[in-house]
């Protein structure tokens, strides 16, 4: 059983998401604690002057209003979103709060994932954490 899990959650990925909650609530037993992490990647400067200064806190409430449904009946489970680039961010999150799993879905590799790479294979590669992949 693992005390820290972080489980990053893609809103294009609901079906895999609830898949890696399960597997994230079964592998962190009765007290462990599991973080469910949502990135939202970063605007390029020139789209963010034509947005409203809050529109990152606008955004947030609307992630939350999807995902939060997932956490029902978890009490040892937090929704936390924030900014960044999705790989890296990632992986800072897991090293700042000692995770020692990460849960992440992922899709079947496409072409385009051969050339540049899947967020999953980056996380998979640089993890200094175990890493279960729900696909």
């Amino acid at each position: 059983m693992y005390d820290n899990i972080l489980v990053p959650i893609s809103l294009d990925t609901d079906r895999d998401g609830k898949t890696a909650m399960k597997v994230a609530q079964t592998l962190s037993g009765e007290d462990g604690q599991i973080f469910v992490l949502h990135v939202v990647e970063h605007l390029p400067q020139y789209s963010e002057d034509l947005l409203p200064a809050d529109h990152f806190e606008i955004a947030k409430s609307k992630i939350s209003e999807v995902l939060n449904p997932m956490l029902e009946g978890l009490e040892n489970a937090t929704l936390n979103i924030v900014e960044g680039h999705s790989g890296r961010t990632i992986l800072d999150y897991a090293e700042n709060h000692q995770a020692d799993c990460i849960v992440i879905a992922s899709h079947r590799p496409g072409l385009q994932d051969y050339l540049s790479g899947s967020t999953a294979a980056r996380v998979v590669r640089h993890a200094s954490c175990a890493v279960h992949v729900v696909r």
